[in-house]
C-alpha cells in the first residue's frame, strides 16, 4: 500500500495528524489554522507539511490548492476538528457559495472536502453537537456531505478506551466515499465509568463488564506520570526520576529522551497553597469557608488509580477545574498534562507556558487520532 497524504484542517498542535503519521501509513501534506503560535508547533512536528495561517473561511480551495500546491487526487484524507461555535447556523449545502459572508468554519471544511474529494474524511468534535439544536445540526451536516457523495457514519469514542490516561468523550464522524460500511476502531483498553451520553446510546462506543478478562484495564495517572521528578510549587525538573522503573505507558511516550522538558508547577499563591493542602475529591472536601465559590470540581484533585478527568485549557489552575497532582500540593506541570493527552515527550511545543498550555489542553490526542487511523487503513 502506498503511504496515504492528508490535510488537517483546524490543525492547532498537530496532535492529530500525528497520531495518523504514528500508523507509518500517512504523510501529513498542509494544516491550517488561524492561530500562529499552534501553527508553530504543527510546523516543528511535521517539517514538510505546508501550513496556512489564516481563517479557513477566507481561504478558498483553489487559494489553498495553490499554496500548498496540493491538486484534486493528492489528497486521500481530510482530518479536522472545526471549533464548536461554528455550528450555530449551518444551511443547506446545494445553496452555498465559497465567498457568501454567512458560511461557517464547517462549511469550508466541507468546501474543502468536495474540492478534494478524499476516500475518507474524518471529523472530531464535542458530544454536545449530537444534541445542539435538538440535533438538527448534525443532520445538516451529515446532509451536507451525503449531497457530495459520502457515505456518513459517527460514533461516540472515549479516548480512555484507546490508551489514554484521561476519560475524554468525543463525538466522531467518518465520511467515505463510498457504499461501504464504515468500521469504526474497538476499544482496546477496558474502562467502565460514566459517560455524557446514555450507556444504551446506540452510536457509544463503550467496553462491557464481561470484556474486563479480555482487555488491559484503561491507563491510571499514575501510570503515566510516576517517572517524572516530584515539584513544589514553582519548582522545574531537567531530569527524569532513575529510582523507579517507568511504566509501559511511561516509556512509550520517552522513547529515547534524555532531557525532560516542561515540567514546572505553577506558582501558587500562598492562599492557594492553603487551599490546595486542604484539597480532595472535589471542592466539599474544602473547610467550609476556606473558598467563597467555585465549580463543583474545583479545587480538587485528580484520582491517582484511575484516568483523569478531561483536562481542559485551564490544567494549570486548581480555581478552574479538577488538575491538583494526586499526591503532591500543586496543580499539574505542562509535561504531565501532555502526558495525559498522549504526547509523546519529545514532540515540541512552540510558545510561552500560557500558550502550550492551551495548546496542551485543546489538543486532539495523538492516540486517538492513531486508534482511527487504524481502523480506516484495514477499510483500503
Amino acid at each position: 500500500m502506498n503511504i496515504m497524504n492528508i490535510i488537517d484542517i483546524f490543525c492547532g498542535t498537530g496532535g492529530f495528524s500525528a497520531g495518523f503519521e504514528a500508523t507509518g501509513e500517512f504523510k501529513i501534506k498542509a494544516g491550517l489554522d488561524i492561530l500562529g503560535d499552534r501553527l508553530k508547533t504543527f510546523k516543528a512536528n511535521h517539517q514538510f507539511a505546508r501550513v496556512i495561517e489564516g481563517d479557513s473561511r477566507k481561504c478558498s480551495p483553489d487559494t489553498f490548492s495553490k499554496v500548498t500546491e496540493l491538486a484534486p487526487g493528492d489528497i486521500d484524507v481530510i482530518i479536522g476538528s472545526p471549533p464548536c461555535q461554528s455550528f450555530s447556523s449551518i444551511r443547506p449545502f446545494r445553496s452555498l457559495t465559497f465567498d457568501d459572508p454567512r458560511n461557517t468554519l464547517f462549511e469550508s471544511f466541507a468546501f474543502l472536502v468536495q474540492f478534494y474529494q478524499p476516500q475518507f474524511f474524518v471529523l472530531e468534535n464535542v458530544v454536545g453537537l449530537i444534541t445542539h439544536q435538538q440535533g438538527k445540526t448534525l443532520q445538516q451536516m451529515i446532509n451536507t456531505f451525503e449531497t457530495l457523495g459520502y457515505r456518513i457514519d459517527w460514533r461516540i469514542m472515549n479516548a480512555v478506551n484507546y490508551g489514554l490516561p484521561q476519560r475524554r468523550e468525543r463525538m466522531i464522524m467518518i465520511g467515505r466515499r463510498s457504499l461501504s460500511k464504515i468500521v469504526f476502531p474497538q476499544p482496546t483498553h477496558f474502562f467502565e465509568g460514566r459517560s455524557m451520553m446514555p450507556l444504551n446510546h446506540p452510536k457509544l462506543i463503550r467496553t462491557y463488564p464481561l470484556m474486563d478478562n479480555k482487555l488491559p484495564n484503561a491507563i491510571s495517572v499514575m501510570d503515566a506520570i510516576h517517572d517524572l521528578p516530584k515539584l513544589k510549587s514553582g519548582e522545574d525538573a531537567k531530569h527524569y526520576r532513575t529510582d523507579i522503573s517507568p511504566t509501559p505507558f511511561e516509556w512509550a511516550r520517552r522513547k529515547n529522551t534524555q532531557k525532560l522538558t516542561l515540567h514546572k508547577s505553577t506558582a501558587h499563591s500562598p492562599k492557594m497553597l492553603e487551599i490546595i493542602k486542604h484539597s480532595g475529591s472535589n471542592i466539599s472536601a474544602l473547610p467550609p469557608g476556606m473558598v467563597s465559590s467555585g465549580f463543583s470540581t474545583s479545587y480538587s484533585r485528580i484520582e491517582a488509580d484511575e484516568p483523569s478527568v478531561t483536562l481542559t485549557v485551564n490544567f494549570v489552575h486548581p480555581a478552574s477545574n479538577k488538575c491538583i497532582h494526586p499526591y503532591q500540593d500543586r496543580a499539574l506541570s505542562p509535561r504531565e498534562g501532555a502526558r495525559l493527552q498522549g504526547f509523546d515527550d519529545d514532540y515540541i511545543f512552540i510558545g510561552n507556558r500560557s500558550q502550550i498550555v492551551k495548546q496542551i489542553g485543546n489538543a486532539v490526542p495523538p492516540l486517538l487520532g492513531r486508534a482511527i487511523a487504524t481502523a480506516l487503513l484495514e477499510q483500503w
